[in-house]
C-alpha cells in the first residue's frame, strides 16, 4: 500500500514547504545606495512585467522599500501593484514631460508596506512624438529619479523600471537613468533569438549615454520541466551567461497567470504557491549577490 506522503503531490507539497520556511528565515541586507534596475527585453511575452511586479513585492515583503517605475503605456505593472492609472491620474508621462516632479506622482500599493509605484497612462505613448526636439531627451528620467533621491528624506532601497517591449524613447530613458538591466528570458527557442541582438543595444547605449550600465541579472522565466527544450535553454543561457543568471526558474504556473485578473501580484495572491516560491528565491538572490559584489 502506497503512503501518502510517497505521492508524487505530497513530495511536491512537502518540498514547498521547506522552501517557503527558508525564505520566511532570511533576512535580506540593504543595498548601500538605491538600486536601480531596468526590466527589459524587447521581445513581447517573456514574463518582463510579471518579473517587475513580483520581485519588487518579493523584496518588500523582506521589509525592503522598492519603487517600481510603469513605463509601459499598458500600464500593466501599474494593475499588478493596484494602482489606479486611468488617464486622468499623473503619472510617468508629466514627469517626462517635466510638469512634474517624481515625488509628487508617486502612490502607494496596497499589496504590501514598503511597495510603492509611479504609474503609466495611455498618455505614454505620445512621448516619442511630443520629445522629437526636446533637449536631452534621453536623459529625463534619469534627472528626475535623480533630483527624487536628492531630496527624498526616505530613498527607496531598489528601483525597478518596467520598460515597453520594444528600444524607442521609452526604453532608452530606462537604459539611461538604470544602472542594472535584469532580463527576463523565456523557456523556448524563440526567446534566444533576440538576445544578441539586445546586448548589442545594451552596448551602443553604454558608450553612448550610460557608461555605468551593466548587464547584471538574468532571469529565466516561464520553464516546463516537462520538456527537453525547457532543459536546454536553461543549460545554453547558463552556459552563455554564467555570472549572471540566476539559479532560481521561475515555473509556467497558473497563478502567476491569474493574480494580475485581482489587481494582486503573486506574492501576495498566493504566496506558497510555487511561481511565488520561485520569485521569493530570485529576489533573495537578487539582494544577496548585490551584497557580495558590495552594491
Amino acid at each position: 500500500m502506497t503512503e501518502y506522503n510517497d505521492t508524487p503531490l505530497a513530495q511536491e507539497l512537502s518540498a514547498s514547504f521547506q522552501r517557503i520556511n527558508q525564505i520566511d528565515q532570511v533576512s535580506l541586507p540593504k543595498p548601500r545606495n538605491t538600486r536601480i534596475f531596468t526590466v527589459s527585453n524587447q521581445k513581447g511575452g517573456v514574463g518582463k512585467t510579471t518579473t517587475t511586479v513580483n520581485v519588487a513585492a518579493a523584496l518588500a515583503s523582506k521589509g525592503l522599500r522598492v519603487l517600481v517605475l510603469d513605463l509601459d503605456p499598458q500600464g500593466n505593472a501599474s494593475t499588478a501593484l493596484n494602482i489606479p492609472h486611468h488617464a486622468e491620474i499623473k503619472s510617468l508621462y508629466e514627469v517626462l514631460m517635466g510638469e512634474a516632479e517624481l515625488e509628487d506622482v508617486i502612490q502607494i500599493s496596497s499589496e504590501l508596506p514598503g511597495l510603492y509605484c509611479v504609474p503609466a497612462t495611455i498618455h505614454l505613448t505620445g512621448v516619442e512624438m511630443e520629445m522629437a526636439s526636446a533637449v536631452a531627451r534621453e536623459q529625463r528620467l534619469k534627472t528626475a529619479i535623480h533630483r527624487y533621491l536628492e531630496t527624498t528624506m526616505t530613498p527607496p532601497d531598489y528601483i525597478f523600471i518596467d520598460c515597453p517591449p520594444s528600444l524607442g524613447l521609452l526604453t532608452i530613458n530606462a537604459w539611461t537613468a538604470a544602472k542594472e538591466i535584469l532580463v527576463p528570458i523565456q523557456c523556448e527557442y524563440y526567446a534566444l533569438e533576440g538576445v544578441d541582438q539586445l546586448l548589442k543595444y545594451i552596448e551602443l547605449v553604454r558608450k553612448q549615454l550610460n557608461p555605468n550600465l551593466e548587464l547584471s541579472t538574468i532571469l529565466l522565466t516561464m520553464y516546463d520541466g516537462r520538456t527537453r527544450l525547457a532543459e536546454d535553454v536553461v543549460s545554453w543561457v547558463r552556459e552563455r551567461f554564467p555570472n549572471v543568471t540566476l539559479q532560481s526558474v521561475i515555473p509556467r504556473a497558473v497563478r502567476i497567470s491569474e493574480a494580475p485578473s485581482f489587481n494582486r501580484t503573486v506574492i501576495t495572491h498566493d504566496r506558497r504557491s510555487p511561481g511565488a516560491i520561485a520569485y521569493l528565491e530570485a529576489a533573495i538572490e537578487i539582494a544577496n549577490r548585490g551584497a557580495q559584489l558590495g552594491r
